[in-house]
C-alpha cells in the first residue's frame, strides 16, 4: 500500500494569527504543499479557533485538491462545519476544549455509543471517519462497533521512546495494526513523527494508509525550506 502524506497546516495558522494579519497566508501554502508534493492538508480547529479557523476551512475547501482531513472533537459545530464541507475524511479526537494538542486517543468502550452515533453521521453524508486511538488492542478490538473505516494510530508514545529502543518503541504499534488489518480498517498515524523516526514506522507498520504530520514538518521547513522539507518526508515513506 501507498501511504500518503497529509500535512497539518495549523502552525502556519498560528503563526499567521501571532500578528492578527494574513501573512503567511494559509490558503497559499496549502496550495503550496500540494504542489510540492503531498497528498493531502489536515487541519484542526478548535473552538477558540487559535489556529485554524472555521472560516480557514470553509476557504480551504475551495481549493485543496487532494485529500482533505479535518480533525477535531466533534462537538455540534464542529459536526455541523464538517458536513458543510463534506471533506473526504473527518477524523474524531476526543480533545478537551483547552487541550494544547491531543494527548490521548478514544476509549472506544466507554464512548462506543456516542462515537457510533457520531460517526453514523458522517457515514450518512459520505465523508469517511477516522477515530483516534492508541495503540491498545482492546479499544481497537471494540472500534468497528462505532462503524469508522479507519483508525489514527496515536504516535507520541512512538515518538518518545524511538531514540532509545526503537524496536520495543514499535512493538505495540505492529501489533495494533495488525489487529485492525485483521478487524478490516484501516490504518492512519499522527503525532510527532518525523524525520528521524518516520520512516522506521513506514516500513515497520503493516497497511499503514496515510501520516498526518505538521509540528515537525513545520519547524523543519524553517531551515529546509516547505518544497524540500516535504520531499524528504516523501522519501521517508518509500521503502528503499
Amino acid at each position: 500500500m501507498n501511504c500518503k502524506l497529509s500535512v497539518n497546516i495549523n502552525k502556519i495558522a498560528t503563526l499567521r494569527n501571532a500578528r492578527g494579519h494574513n501573512l503567511p497566508n494559509v490558503i497559499t501554502v496549502a496550495k503550496d504543499c500540494e504542489k510540492f508534493g503531498a497528498q493531502g492538508i489536515t487541519v484542526h480547529p478548535r473552538p477558540d479557533e487559535r489556529h485554524i479557523r472555521y472560516n480557514d476551512v470553509l476557504e480551504l475547501a475551495q481549493i485543496v485538491t487532494t485529500e482533505f482531513n479535518i480533525e477535531g472533537y466533534p462537538s455540534q459545530s464542529f459536526i455541523d462545519l464538517v458536513l458543510s464541507v463534506k471533506p473526504a475524511q473527518v477524523t474524531l479526537v476526543p480533545d478537551p476544549p483547552d487541550a494544547i494538542t491531543s494527548n490521548a486517543g478514544w476509549d472506544t468502550v466507554k464512548h462506543a455509543s456516542f462515537l457510533k452515533d457520531t460517526v453514523e453521521i458522517f457515514n450518512t453524508a459520505g465523508i469517511r471517519t477516522s477515530i483516534f486511538v492508541d495503540a491498545d488492542t482492546r479499544m481497537i478490538e471494540h472500534a468497528p462497533e462505532c462503524k469508522c473505516k479507519r483508525i489514527e494510530l496515536y504516535t507520541e508514545n512512538y515518538a518518545n521512546m524511538f531514540a532509545i529502543n526503537p524496536a520495543h518503541a514499535i512493538a505495540p504499534y505492529v501489533t495494533a495494526a495488525k489487529k485492525a488489518t485483521e478487524l478490516g480498517l484501516e490504518i492512519n498515524a499522527g503525532h510527532d513523527l518525523n524525520l528521524t523516526n518516520l520512516h522506521y514506522f513506514y516500513t515497520t507498520i503493516p497497511n499503514l494508509a496515510e501520516v498526518s504530520i505538521g509540528h515537525a514538518l513545520i519547524c523543519d521547513a524553517l531551515y529546509y525550506g516547505l518544497q524540500n522539507t516535504i520531499q524528504l518526508y516523501l522519501k521517508c515513506l518509500k521503502t528503499s
